[in-house]
């Protein structure tokens, strides 16, 4: 086992409850991470798993399960003692928020565990359900006084993504939500913002002196954010044909790495500081109107190929998928955020499924240097600058240049500097939700969103989705799985006089 960081503290005793343990997101993600917490000691001394399903199971049963589980998505080999230390604390209970008495019962099976286990009473419950149950558990969670905090005890409730569907949800859950609890108590979780490249972002751009100063509409000509799958749609159908590329990654993924890249320096590091920053920047993204909107887009939608080896079939030809489907599976948006610091500049985003390769990164584009001094020579056309953020599938920064060719004449190339994590940190493979668990156990909410964040993402893209209901098939561009995405993609940067980076 690994030692913990030495600043890092165990959290205090807790129950950590999870809602549809027997599901993916449990077995994929959630179970792996707290393995590495515990084979990393980040798990508190006096600790339990209750698992939450809507029908009754054994414990050795869920446990079994979870076991098979860990051995297949464990990101690193599994110590069996570590293992069933771990899973030897689960318990399974059964409770429905459509039967509001199973939840009475939770809550007297949870003090009595707690007794047991001596947790102090303290509670995480994790929302690994979909969507719709979001409601509907939190209000039996607040019905039950579950949630309530007294005598130095506290209680977290963790909510996966998506966190609505579009502004007006996500305004009503988070009224819903904010009845029940308040805002500090609430975890709105992103597994990206676990990512310690997304982390370091901040690190980069506070912590050097050399990035700052040039970090504005000055010296930026832009900025693009990708995230490309290679994998299609897959099982998924029913889910992703009622929410799309837009929904499904834009107003989550792509924004946080947009606030965190255009955020203005927070007056300290803390939660609220920097919290607060991010929540300003994205209130400042120009709300387009409709026409705009479809001026400013590009969507898209795959046809049959191959991606590698692997024949991939029409989107429209999935499981559970409408054969005459408007839904979305590629979007690439060009936003501007009205500000001082990011005045003119514009901010190109893009993320689609089955495209050519797996990538996510951030560009920043520098402004091209003059150049006057090598007018009549082979160097008239510079390479550009390029710091782009490598966040998957390897994490790292590469900054890209200009330098003189070895010779007795100017001859100028572009080259690379690169950093890369692997090469310079040894760290274990993980999940990236271990820092986020981690930080709902010790009770530090600074890389979950606020409301106000949550709420000014939706607004900002609003206009499209309402557009593009508008249009309907009309602007809905084809792609052939295995390319880079549509054709259209390119001309939203092309007419600009600008270009994608290449991401292969």
């Amino acid at each position: 086992m690994t030692d913990p960081a030495p600043n890092q503290k165990k959290p205090d005793a807790c129950v950590f409850v999870i809602f549809g343990v027997t599901g993916d997101l449990t077995h994929r993600l959630v179970i792996p991470a707290l393995y590495n917490l515990a084979a990393t000691h980040l798990l508190p001394d006096n600790f339990c798993v209750v698992g939450v399903a809507r029908s009754a199971m054994s414990n050795d049963d869920l446990r079994d399960s979870l076991m098979k589980g860990l051995r297949q998505f464990a990101t690193r080999k599994v110590d069996d003692d570590v293992a069933r230390r771990l899973l030897k604390c689960v318990t399974c209970l059964a409770a429905d928020p459509g039967q509001p008495a199973s939840f009475d019962q939770l809550r007297e099976q949870l003090e009595k565990l707690e007794a047991e286990r001596k947790t102090s009473g303290n509670r995480l419950f994790y929302l690994a359900v979909p969507p719709r149950a979001f409601a509907p558990i939190s209000r039996e969670l607040g019905r039950t006084g579950m949630l309530r905090q007294n005598n130095g005890t506290w209680r977290r409730l963790v909510i996966e993504k998506p966190f609505g569907t579009d502004l007006a949800t996500a305004r009503a859950l988070n009224v819903e939500l904010l009845k029940i609890a308040e805002e500090r108590q609430l975890y709105r979780i992103d597994h990206y913002l676990g990512k310690e490249t997304v982390q370091n972002i901040l690190v980069l751009r506070f912590a050097n002196g050399m990035f700052e100063p040039i970090w504005n509409r000055n010296h930026i000509d832009h900025v693009q954010i990708s995230v490309a799958e290679k994998l299609g749609v897959g099982h998924r159908g029913s889910f992703y044909d009622s929410t799309g590329a837009l929904r499904d990654m834009v107003p989550n993924h792509l924004f946080q790495l947009l606030s965190l890249v255009a955020m203005e320096p927070p007056a300290r590091f803390d939660a609220h500081a920097v919290r607060s920053e991010k929540a300003e920047v994205l209130a400042a993204i120009q709300t387009q109107s409709e026409t705009d909107a479809l001026k400013n887009s590009v969507r898209g939608q795959y046809l049959g190929g191959k991606i590698g080896d692997d024949e991939i079939q029409a989107y429209r030809k999935t499981g559970d998928v409408k054969p005459d489907s408007t839904t979305e599976t590629y979007a690439a948006l060009k936003l501007t955020i009205d500000n001082w610091r990011w005045a003119g500049v514009p901010f190109y985003l893009r993320t689609g499924k089955a495209l050519d390769t797996k990538r996510t990164e951030v560009a920043i584009k520098f402004k091209r240097a003059p150049f006057a001094m090598f007018r009549d020579t082979p160097v008239d056309r510079l390479s550009q600058n390029y710091l782009v953020i490598s966040i998957e599938p390897t994490e790292g920064i590469t900054l890209q240049f200009n330098t003189k060719v070895p010779g007795p004449t100017i001859s100028i190339d572009g080259v690379e500097m690169k950093f890369r994590y692997k090469d310079y940190f040894k760290a274990e493979p993980s999940t990236g939700y271990e820092t986020l668990i981690y930080d709902c156990m010790i009770g530090d909410n600074i890389l979950f969103q606020r409301a106000d964040s949550v709420e000014a993402g939706w607004q900002a893209v609003q206009p499209f989705l309402d557009a593009w209901k508008k249009a309907g098939a009309n602007g809905l561009e084809s792609y052939q799985a295995g390319s880079h995405g549509p054709a259209e993609a390119d001309t939203l940067l092309t007419r600009d006089g600008r270009n994608w980076r290449k991401l292969t």
